[in-house]
């Protein structure tokens, strides 16, 4: 049974990821790339810190660019990854964070905004997303087909 639904559900870039991830901590590669990414995420969580000693969130795009197509970047797995590129840092220091939509290009694809609570506080965040939502009608518009 495991083996017939271990990879059930999971399409190919999620199991890329899995096998990337099952590599580097395989043997000979744990200290070269665990313990030195765990020392990165030390010196990330540090960051979060120093900025919630001065603002309550941090507000950001989650992702450098407007969304792409469905199937568009299916070819091209380092896009696939740079377009998670603001979106890693808060999991990786253990903080909530919540995306909202917040416009469209001029071609009408949506753009997102990331929010960034701290340690604890999804309240707060919550309060501010849904706040944002209220206040603007982006969660109506409707992209393209």
């Amino acid at each position: 049974m495991y083996e017939e639904t271990r990879a059930a559900g999971f399409g190919a870039e999620v199991k890329r990821r899995i096998m990337l991830g099952t590599y580097a901590l395989s043997a000979g590669y744990y200290d070269a790339y665990y313990l030195k990414a765990q020392q990165v995420r030390t010196l990330i969580r540090r960051d979060f810190d120093r900025a919630f000693a001065k603002v309550d969130l941090v507000a950001m795009p989650a992702t450098p660019g407007a969304a792409f197509r469905l199937g568009e970047r299916l070819d091209d797995p380092l896009q696939m990854y740079l377009a998670d590129v603001f979106t890693v840092g808060a999991p990786l220091a253990g903080l909530p964070a919540v995306s909202v939509p917040c416009g469209f290009t001029d071609a009408r694809l949506p753009v997102g905004l990331q929010l960034i609570g701290r340690s604890f506080d999804e309240e707060t965040l919550l309060r501010a997303a849904d706040a944002f939502e209220w206040e603007t009608e982006w969660w109506k518009a409707e992209p393209p087909l």
